[in-house]
């Protein structure tokens, strides 16, 4: 965790929220290079500490932290300590059911991976929505079905695997490798 920061510089004060340390060095380096003052963060109790000691007006959060820990508590946990945070959460398991719970938690908006900072950086203007976006009549294949259930049902559970497993009616390890696959589109 990283807490440099003087209280009067909060304004354009950025929390990143990665548990991949590699990750978050090159998105903190580049953030910075744009002006912001970058913190981080790699679990809930380190943004809790974040939190108590700085008031950031953005984030960026990683969906899935290490140990089954869910970034859906962190954007919760975020929201709750202002609710004008512009929040955008990163990740390479997207699906409907999260990009909902994310919205719905206070992210301002929901990326998959891999995202470049400009993405980000737009997405942090984009907090009313864009009505513009393009409409397809493309259905949705049986395997991206299936993978925004298993999401829908992870996000339900908190994340906890052993759980989601079930109500799925799934072996866990038959859960876990299906996860190791990358999304169909």
């Amino acid at each position: 965790m990283d807490t440099d920061i003087d209280e009067d510089e909060d304004e354009r004060l950025l929390l990143i929220v990665e548990d991949d340390e590699a990750f978050a060095r090159t998105l903190t380096r580049s953030f910075e290079r744009r002006g912001y003052r970058v913190v981080r963060a790699a679990s809930l109790p380190e943004v809790d500490a974040v939190l108590a000691a700085h008031a950031p007006g953005y984030a960026v959060v990683d969906l899935k932290l290490k140990g089954e820990a869910s970034g859906l508590a962190c954007v919760q946990r975020l929201h709750a300590a202002d609710d004008d945070m512009l929040i955008v959460v990163l990740t390479g398991f997207a699906s409907i059911a999260t990009a909902v719970e994310a919205v719905k938690l206070g992210a301002c908006h929901y990326l998959a991976k891999p995202s470049n900072t400009d993405d980000i950086e737009a997405a942090f203007g984009l907090r009313a929505g864009n009505t513009e976006v393009e409409l397809t009549n493309r259905s949705s294949s049986i395997k991206t079905l299936e993978w925004e259930r298993i999401n829908e049902v992870l996000a339900e559970t908190g994340f906890n695997l052993s759980e989601a497993a079930r109500r799925l009616g799934m072996h866990r390890r038959t859960l876990m490798r299906k996860l190791d696959k990358k999304q169909v589109r």
